[in-house]
């Protein structure tokens, strides 16, 4: 017995070294092919290109430029006063404007007429923000989908949009927030899914059937010259829209000009997207039209592309001051909420989410969730009520908050510097029509602490002179 077990014991050793021997002479032999570059690996013996950064040419410690954030610290009221009063004094500001200068409870220390209502422009974008941001899951997507129906007997690939007014023409593009999701990239899996099915020929129906009828503000015209400032939401759009024909191709998320926008989105893309599909190798029948709501949900998912979250997109809108985006912010808020499909719904939403948070609503008469349609009003009491929430740590709405743009480093306030010590230290968004200069935000105090802000001129003597005197009031801010 003993004999008899012992070989089968010696047998098992010498077959587990012979497997790590092998193991071994395996792994090394693939080391070696990957070194010498006969097989695709990451070591390599030929030199390579390393990634330098230049040296900054200077750093500055946090703690100097701005003491700690504490949202306790008080105001120094005779200052803040000052401040106001330089501000009516100063060249191009006239005398129809309304400033207020608030901490971080929104607790108002010094103002000029903060219950007046006044037209506010883009600021009002501050307020659809908020309800949005406060409402909305902002991590969640707006997806674009693709699915196969049969329509009487003829296989259709219905495109649905959810939303999504940034898609990209390209594929898609994870390094910026407008062209996140692309149109090629959709047409390349949603014809390696048909041709799974056997599937080589298609029409193509485009759905923009979620957001209603009622997608555009009564006479926002009357501010769109040219179609460069609003076209109404639809629930998909390549690039907000905008036709960069004969204009200077400027980087996606960081353009400055104010290109005519499409009035026909959802079917711009709609076109392009049966272009896409036919060059992956499906034949596109001529178009069937756009899709009924009997369709709707029915048939087999193709493909999905899936936009920037919504906090993302929220921070484009704000720092371009998008009038659309805002407009899509303000259904997306009215939908989830249950107020309406429509312009009324959405102002509707707006005012709600304001209320339920405490805020006033003193004045406060919306005629869009943008601010570009004519007859908007509100107080600036209103604003820095919302600037209080945006800073508070249980404010709920930090996308909205972190959206704001930074003068002399992004958005439509990058060329705006009242002071260079200041850079960094100020979040705002502006407005701008042509009888409506405004500022709204908030400043990181130099010293500590926080202090919100809010300013409107209506009819300005000279608006130019009126932009620098609030960029040199909003700078001084720091300093308080």
């Amino acid at each position: 017995m003993s004999q008899t077990s012992a070989f089968p014991a010696r047998h098992r050793v010498a077959v587990c070294v012979a497997c790590v021997a092998l193991t071994l002479a395996g792994g090394i032999g693939y080391t070696a092919a990957d070194v010498f570059d006969v097989i695709p690996g990451p070591l390599t013996l030929e030199p390579v290109t390393a990634r330098t950064y230049p040296d900054p040419v200077s750093t500055v410690a946090a703690g100097v430029v701005a003491g700690d954030a504490d949202a306790g610290k008080a105001i120094d009221r005779s200052k803040a006063e000052e401040l106001i009063r330089a501000f009516g004094e100063a060249q191009g500001v006239g005398g129809d404007y309304s400033v207020a200068i608030a901490d971080a409870q929104g607790n108002i220390i010094a103002e000029h007429e903060a219950s007046a209502p006044r037209e506010p422009a883009s600021t009002t974008k501050t307020l659809t923000a908020f309800a949005a941001a406060s409402t909305l899951d902002m991590g969640s997507t707006l997806d674009t989908v693709t699915s196969l129906v049969d329509v009487g007997g003829t296989p259709t690939v219905v495109l649905k949009g959810g939303g999504d007014m940034l898609l990209g023409a390209g594929e898609s593009d994870a390094s910026h927030v407008n062209g996140r999701a692309g149109l090629a990239t959709l047409a390349r899996e949603t014809a390696a899914a048909l041709q799974e099915k056997g599937v080589t020929s298609v029409a193509v129906r485009g759905d923009d059937t979620l957001f209603g009828d009622d997608r555009t503000p009564q006479s926002i015209e009357q501010n769109n010259d040219e179609f460069r400032y609003y076209t109404p939401i639809s629930s998909m759009a390549i690039d907000g829209g905008r036709d960069w024909t004969g204009l200077a191709a400027e980087d996606a998320d960081g353009f400055t000009q104010y290109p005519v926008l499409s009035q026909t989105t959802a079917d711009d893309v709609t076109a392009t997207f049966r272009t896409l599909l036919a060059a992956q190798g499906i034949t596109v029948g001529d178009d069937a039209g756009a899709a009924d709501a009997s369709a709707d949900g029915q048939g087999e998912r193709l493909a999905t592309v899936r936009s920037a979250p919504l906090n993302e997109v929220m921070a484009f809108m704000l720092r371009h001051s998008d009038n659309t985006l805002a407009e899509l912010f303000g259904r997306l808020t009215a939908l989830k909420l249950g107020t309406g499909n429509g312009v009324e719904g959405d102002v509707k939403a707006v005012e709600q989410v304001l209320r339920e948070h405490g805020i006033s609503t003193e004045g406060l008469h919306l005629t869009s969730c943008s601010g570009l349609a004519p007859g908007t009003t509100l107080t600036v009491k209103t604003l820095v009520q919302v600037q209080s929430r945006y800073v508070s740590p249980d404010g709920g709405a930090a996308a909205a908050s972190e959206g704001l743009a930074l003068p002399g480093l992004t958005g439509t306030v990058k060329g705006r510097v009242g002071d260079e010590a200041a850079l960094g230290l100020l979040r705002v968004k502006t407005g701008a029509l042509s009888d409506v200069r405004a500022f709204a935000g908030n400043a990181s105090r130099v010293d500590g602490g926080v202090a919100t802000f809010a300013v409107i001129v209506n009819d300005p003597e000279d608006g130019a002179a009126a932009n620098e005197a609030i960029d040199t009031f909003a700078a001084s801010l720091t300093k308080l």
